[in-house]
């Protein structure tokens, strides 16, 4: 078993001097096999005492309670939630089921660790430092064809006022586009709901294949983000998997990154 008193290792961003910003490796927990070893989500079939651990050692390492750490349960919809003081008021049963079937948080209570979690798709952080709100958003190529980046960002703007020139995101780590080979039906899905394909995809080997990453950063764009304040992690799951876990070269009966926010 870990050490509980060693710190989980953690991928950081800088999205602002009052939000922490990270995300987890593969490493620094107690899980075993392909879950191995650091994975705190229990909806993709790891232990779940692991998975109870590995959330203590992440909570011991953020300083706050076990209970302070939000993550829902994902089925690439285009659902998102707003965590506030009502969403607190919930017993532990009725927030479990506030967080089924949904893709996205937005939140701006202070104090919490709110994140996705991801294994190739891609991982997105939202920042109003103006506002002092933050979302993340679990974007695989389902999610991001129902763009689920605007509607987060609109649910930001209904909810705190969001200027949209103002957000700082982060593009986390997630699979590239010389590793996304899709077919040619996925292609047409992207080219009919208007990407610029010549910008995000590329014929390889007699095969598509297509930049989640940039067609993500062109989402954002398109909804007003400004391009200085994206930053992408440049780090490839599929091709980095001993370090990310990865579900096309691990499968999908294994470990999933956590990225997540926590608003001082």
């Amino acid at each position: 078993m870990s050490d509980k008193s060693v710190a989980v290792p953690l991928l950081h961003y800088q999205l602002g001097q009052h939000i922490v910003a990270f995300t987890t490796l593969r490493e620094g927990g107690v899980s075993k096999g392909d879950y191995a070893s650091f994975n705190i989500n229990p909806y993709c079939g790891d232990d779940l005492g692991s998975v109870a651990i590995n959330r203590q050692l992440l909570a011991k390492t953020l300083d706050i309670d076990e209970c302070q750490i939000i993550l829902p349960h994902q089925t690439h919809s285009n659902n998102v939630i707003v965590i506030d003081g009502d969403f607190l008021q919930q017993s532990q049963r009725n927030r479990k089921a506030l967080l089924d079937n949904v893709d996205a948080i937005v939140c701006s209570e202070k104090g919490l660790c709110v994140g996705v979690s991801t294994a190739d798709c891609v991982p997105v952080l939202l920042y109003d430092e103006a506002n002092h709100v933050g979302a993340a958003i679990h974007a695989g190529w389902r999610g991001v064809i129902a763009d689920i980046v605007g509607k987060t960002i609109l649910q930001m703007q209904t909810c705190y006022d969001t200027t949209t020139t103002m957000l700082r995101v982060v593009i986390a780590p997630c699979i590239s586009l010389l590793a996304f080979e899709v077919g040619d039906e996925v292609y047409r899905i992207f080219e009919e709901k208007g990407f610029p394909m010549s910008q995000i995809s590329s014929r390889i080997a007699n095969r598509w294949h297509i930049d989640l990453v940039e067609a993500v950063a062109w989402q954002l764009q398109s909804h007003g983000v400004v391009s200085q304040g994206i930053y992408r992690s440049g780090e490839c799951t599929y091709s980095a998997s001993e370090r990310y876990f990865s579900a096309r070269q691990l499968g999908i009966h294994s470990g999933r990154l956590f990225t997540a926010f926590m608003l001082k």
